[in-house]
């Protein structure tokens, strides 16, 4: 699976949990808002039904006062509340509606005030006009609690419409707190598990992501270093595609290294080769420069003398030459590393250079676990440079080191001739000399050699000189 793919899968399994705890919201919401809804209705119905209670009740009283008392103004509040009773009930049977088993209990109510009204006004029309109709209502309702058995049963209706009404506001109250309850919680568990598959999708896409990615930047190091290996990759994502180019790099390194170092190995054969054959027939001219001298020297010219006096010359410079070749062409030679006493190492090759009135100064240098033969190498060449190019007389040559966390620069510094800055990358090319070319004292080999060691140990050299100053050579050597 690609590593697209599995994001999108990670992204699209979060967004489902975001969709699912958004739709379960919006149900639950609407279920909020329905017994809301409800409990703000049953508020206004339980406020109507108190206030035309309260209503019959107040007309009851003025009723009874205006018996007991013949005055009529009590009969106020009862003609008030003939008026407001039937308006405040068609309310209420409108918020109730049509099938409700409280609108029967209404009805039932309407019924019985609308009697009681009935029988209170046949009993106030017969106290103000008709005294003995007034005393046979008396005696035949009154007295016999008729008034008082419908407000009773008036009252009752009451009692059971608020119950009714009480038990369903609870319920919908439930509910209600119930929908508010789920909605957190669910809220809670979609949220938990958004961040829990977030959390867990990141970390696996990292963890796969980091690890390939870490193999194949161990790869490259490995490269780098000259072990091409590869990395192995069974996913078939975008970075399996990486992982072949970079397998597929390195096998081909592998391969052309391989047969570069076999022609370079074919090639320092071949300098050595030649380089030694060659010294047979330079040996030859000399010895024969030197059998024609002995034997018909008396018999030269003094011009003829002169030449042969510079062939030697010439056959010496091209012996070193060769000698400086075939110390090329070793440089492939591998020593396996030991511990090197620097400072008695260099004290070894400067007695052994060192030979005119120079003044030399060593500090303290560090040990070394190192190929020897390389390290003494650079050394000798470097300070036999210095030799080279530095009067007898007044003649100093300094060899220090600064230390590094892991890393040493050494410096081997004189006070000869100098160097124009336009050759200080030139002199470290082979067979490139400062001198002149019929002095076999240098051969323009050593610098080269002492480049090609640097270069192959991976580290750095360079040059700090200007002409008639004096040279500084510079360079880094780490400790294996």
């Amino acid at each position: 699976m690609k590593l697209s793919t599995q994001i999108l899968l990670a992204f699209t399994l979060i967004i489902l949990l975001s969709v699912a705890d958004s739709y379960t919201n919006y149900m639950l919401s609407k279920k909020v808002q329905r017994n809301s809804e409800f409990l703000a209705k049953s508020e206004e119905i339980i406020r109507n039904s108190n206030k035309t209670h309260k209503t019959i009740i107040e007309m009851q009283s003025a009723f009874r006062g205006y018996l007991l008392t013949d005055d009529r103004t009590f009969l106020h509040s009862y003609f008030q509340g003939i008026k407001i009773v039937p308006i405040l009930i068609k309310e209420q049977e409108l918020r109730l509606g049509n099938t409700n088993k409280q609108r029967a209990i209404l009805d039932s109510i309407n019924l019985l005030q609308t009697s009681w009204v009935k029988y209170s006004e046949e009993l106030i029309q017969a106290r103000t006009q008709k005294p003995v109709a007034y005393r046979k209502l008396f005696e035949s309702s009154l007295k016999k609690h008729v008034g008082k058995k419908m407000n009773d049963a008036i009252a009752g209706k009451f009692s059971r419409f608020d119950k009714i009404e009480y038990k369903k506001r609870k319920y919908h109250t439930d509910m209600l707190l119930g929908s508010l309850k789920y909605a957190h919680t669910f809220s809670f568990i979609f949220l938990t598990l958004t961040v829990i598959v977030g959390v867990l999708s990141t970390i696996f896409i990292m963890y796969v992501t980091n690890r390939r990615i870490n193999s194949m930047v161990r790869l490259a190091e490995n490269i780098s270093k000259g072990n091409f290996t590869i990395v192995e990759d069974t996913r078939n994502d975008e970075l399996t595609q990486l992982a072949t180019s970079l397998n597929s790099m390195s096998s081909k390194l592998d391969k052309n290294i391989h047969e570069l170092k076999n022609r370079n190995a074919e090639l320092n054969k071949f300098a050595y080769v030649v380089s030694h054959d060659l010294k047979a027939p330079i040996r030859g001219i000399h010895n024969v420069v030197s059998w024609i001298e002995e034997d018909h020297y008396n018999e030269l010219s003094p011009k003829l003398r002169k030449y042969l006096e510079i062939i030697p010359q010439k056959t010496k410079r091209m012996e070193a030459l060769i000698n400086g070749l075939l110390d090329y062409a070793r440089l492939n030679i591998k020593a396996p590393p030991q511990r090197i006493n620097t400072n008695a190492l260099v004290h070894e090759i400067t007695d052994s250079i060192i030979t005119r009135n120079i003044s030399l100064q060593i500090d303290d240098l560090p040990d070394l676990y190192t190929e020897r033969i390389k390290l003494e190498q650079v050394f000798a060449n470097l300070i036999s440079n210095a030799v080279k190019y530095t009067t007898q007389e007044g003649g100093k040559i300094k060899i220090s080191c600064k230390i590094f966390p892991n890393l040493y620069e050494f410096s081997v510094k004189d006070n000869g001739i100098g160097i124009a800055r336009e050759y200080h990358q030139k002199i470290f090319e082979i067979f490139q000399t400062l001198r002149e070319q019929n002095e076999q004292e240098s051969t323009g080999v050593g610098l080269a050699i002492v480049k090609k060691i640097i270069d192959d140990q991976q580290e750095s050299i360079a040059v700090k000189s200007e002409l008639g100053k004096g040279a500084e050579f510079i360079f880094t050597w780490r400790n294996n």
